[in-house]
């Protein structure tokens, strides 16, 4: 990157506040930074991002580009730190625009109608079809128009001269058709009721933003930490403490930033990152994690991970990026706009024009009817409500411990009629022991487990950890190893003082024909008991064997119970593991199709398998071992993601706690978020057919409409934000 650029630069842009406005900017931008690809957009924080790099006279042709379409840009992020985009202070116009705008149009047009009302006599002669208004009263009434329209009217002729009609071009042809008929105090009223539907819409989507900011935004905003120099404890902002410092955390208060206790025991509640309400006990060694709840007593720990970089801001920084990421409803909603807003523009020309033509009607009222379908055809109830809810639903989940990458993802869990599950640390806990050790051929078991710990050394597979655990509890010093090779799904080879060692499944030991009948029948039986086994040997021989057991999870028969309640079609287990195993751990939790000995291709081939078959598939795994088979499927869930990086990265959803229970409660989330979309789509539709209906009837009026579609707006935002107070299986369940 040259001097001077900066990545991913992003601007707030005043104005964008629904899909039609994403729609101008992208027409006016995308070509000056290399296409659409290169845009995303938060409608929420009324954010634009530019991704890749960008200098400053880049970004003044992004900020002239915007101007064009009616909106502002302003810089924000890193580019502007940088100085590559300087902000410049706000005056209180700029940041209250349309507030002062709506006020002046407000009072405008009541001045207008009073001078009205006294010139006519009387308040009931003024509202009458009869009543003319001074030319004063019709000055203060254009005022109010251009008053109401500060932020619409150059929106509505940037759409004119693009051909493209959207929701400002279709009130401004409302209040223009208002004035040809003479109609001056409807023309002022829609400008200025449309003024105050874009602030009282402006006003939701603050409220919605602050309450999703203040889901995630729990980390404390300063730190106290032990001064390096002379021991005292100093108190200072969280993003000014180093990392390596020793923080210090009293009762009751949150814990900011992540690390590694050092002194005291305590117990913490970790339901505000992982959803789990049990407090879990930590001591010397723990790890911490910032925006969690220091609960009994005094702790002392090392930062491990600045401000800007603990786990809670990475999932604050997935969800923000996630809202970019637009559901497939979403984007059918955005399309449906496009179409359905020029088509009510013919039907509002047609109102206006067949039924004078066949009924002999007078044409002003069926002209003052068709205003009526322009100002009741604005789409962005329509389309503002279903980024609001997504974005709902993705920072509930958050706050319940669901890491979601997207609307995509999101959406996806309520269509799923299949679910995988890997066994080892999925179904079971992940935490194997060994259960046996069996030496042959004149080795010791001290020797075995000494050289199965220096194989296993750079594995990350729980029974490799068992291994070296066990090596560790028994005092065994591992031995050294060179020219180490891991054979995935199988295991792995390494050289041992001058001789080559091999240690892996019963199938490994199998295709490398180094089996006996005899080694092959004593290795049946501790299958046959549930057990999972690794065998060694080296260049001519078996060295022995090692005999492991995991735990099944304890919440993990009724999880999947509640998968099969929800009316998933096909609940499947797969692992490398040996049959009997397999069999017997898919038996206790319910599962009632299980594929064993699958290597991490056979894995992947199976997902797609499945996933053609049944149309999508869920895959839960640990996100590490598993990264294959998460890629391939639909979505792909890692457990227990809380303080791996891995596992946020590689996954579509991450649960921040090793609970299958999250499994039900996401699909059930899904599937709430989406019944809420459609009830959105619904009530929107529903009152526009209405006063469609009331036109082509002839008793509709312009007031009435522009009331139905800013009350249709806020209904819908709000209903939308409904999803935040998910906090828990339980109220899931009640919503």
């Amino acid at each position: 990157m040259r001097s001077g650029e900066m990545e991913n630069c992003s601007f707030r842009i005043k104005g964008m506040c629904c899909g039609e406005e994403v729609g101008m900017l992208r027409s006016e931008v995308a070509p000056l930074v290399g296409g659409d690809e290169k845009l995303s957009f938060d409608l929420l924080s009324s954010k634009m991002t530019i991704n890749g790099s960008i200098d400053a006279k880049l970004a003044e042709k992004v900020i002239e580009a915007v101007a064009r379409t009616g909106m502002e840009a302003v810089s924000s992020g890193d580019a502007c730190a940088a100085g590559v985009c300087a902000i410049n202070a706000e005056s209180v116009w700029k940041r209250n625009g349309t507030l002062f705008s709506c006020a002046a149009s407000g009072l405008l047009l009541i001045a207008a109608f009073v001078f009205q009302a006294i010139h006519a006599g009387n308040l009931f002669t003024a509202l009458s079809d009869q009543s003319v208004p001074p030319i004063f009263a019709v000055v203060l009434y254009f005022s109010a128009i251009l008053a109401g329209g500060r932020f619409v009217f150059p929106r509505a002729l940037y759409a004119a001269r693009k051909l493209k009609p959207d929701m400002n071009l279709l009130m401004t042809l409302a209040v223009i058709g208002a004035i040809v008929l003479g109609e001056w105090l409807e023309a002022a009223s829609v400008s200025f009721l449309f003024s105050l539907a874009l602030l009282l819409e402006s006003w939701s989507l603050d409220k919605a933003k602050t309450e999703i900011a203040a889901l995630l935004d729990i980390t404390p905003p300063t730190a106290r930490f032990i001064c390096p120099h002379d021991g005292d404890i100093e108190e200072k902002p969280v993003g000014e403490i180093p990392v390596g410092a020793t923080v210090v955390v009293r009762p009751g208060e949150r814990i900011p930033l992540d690390g590694v206790i050092t002194r005291g025991t305590t117990f913490v509640n970790q339901a505000p990152i992982t959803g789990e309400s049990a407090l879990i006990a930590k001591g010397s060694g723990s790890e911490v994690f910032a925006g969690t709840i220091n609960e009994e007593a005094t702790i002392e720990f090392r930062s491990t991970r600045s401000a800007s970089d603990t786990t809670l801001s990475r999932i604050i920084r997935m969800v923000e990026e996630g809202r970019s990421r637009r559901a497939p409803t979403e984007q059918w909603v955005d399309k449906f706009a496009r179409v359905y807003t020029p088509l009510m523009m013919l039907v509002a020309l047609a109102i206006v024009v067949l039924p004078p033509l066949f009924t002999g009607g007078g044409w002003a009222g069926w002209f003052y009817e068709g205003l009526v379908v322009l100002v009741i055809a604005c789409p962005c109830a329509l389309v503002i409500s279903t980024p609001v809810t997504i974005v709902a639903g993705l920072s509930s989940a958050a706050r319940n411990g669901v890491l979601i990458k997207g609307g995509a993802y999101l959406e996806a869990p309520a269509r799923l009629k299949a679910i995988a599950f890997d066994k080892t640390g999925t179904i079971t806990l992940g935490e194997p022991s060994v259960k046996q050790v069996i030496a042959v051929n004149n080795h010791s078991e001290e020797g075995l487990i000494a050289n199965a710990a220096a194989l296993e050394a750079h594995s990350t597979h729980p029974v490799a950890r068992a291994i070296i655990r066990h090596a560790e509890s028994r005092g065994i010093r591992s031995s050294v190893a060179d020219s180490f090779t891991i054979f995935p799904g199988q295991g792995a080879e390494g050289s041992i003082d001058g001789k080559t060692f091999w240690i892996g499944s019963h199938r490994m030991l199998e295709r490398w024909q180094r089996e006996t009948p005899v080694f092959h029948d004593a290795i049946s039986r501790i299958e046959e008991a549930g057990n999972s086994i690794m065998v060694m040997w080296c260049d001519d021989h078996v060295c022995g064997l090692v005999s492991v057991a995991d735990k099944v999870r304890p919440e993990a028969k009724d999880a999947i119970a509640g998968l099969k309640a929800l009316g998933l079609k096909k609940v499947v287990m797969i692992s490398g593991d040996n049959l009997k195993t397999a069999e017997l751990i898919a038996k206790e939790v319910g599962i009632d199709e299980f594929h064993p000995e699958l290597l991490p291709g056979d894995k992947v081939r199976l997902i797609s398998e499945l996933k053609t078959k049944f149309g999508g598939i869920a895959m839960v795994g640990d996100g590490i071992n598993d990264a294959p088979a998460l890629a391939a499927a639909t979505v792909g869930i890692a457990m227990g993601a809380m303080g791996s990086d891995a596992a946020i990265e590689t996954a579509d959803i991450a649960l921040m706690s090793d609970d299958l229970s999250k499994i039900p409660w996401l699909i059930r989330h899904s599937r709430k978020t989406m019944a809420v979309i459609r009830q959105n789509v619904f009530i929107t539709l529903l009152v526009k057919s209405l006063f469609l209906g009331m036109a082509a009837a002839g008793v509709a009026t312009l007031w009435e409409a522009i009331a139905a579609d800013m009350g249709a707006s806020l209904l819908v935002i709000f209903n939308g934000l409904r999803l935040l107070s998910i906090t828990g299986a339980a109220d899931d369940k009640k919503l």
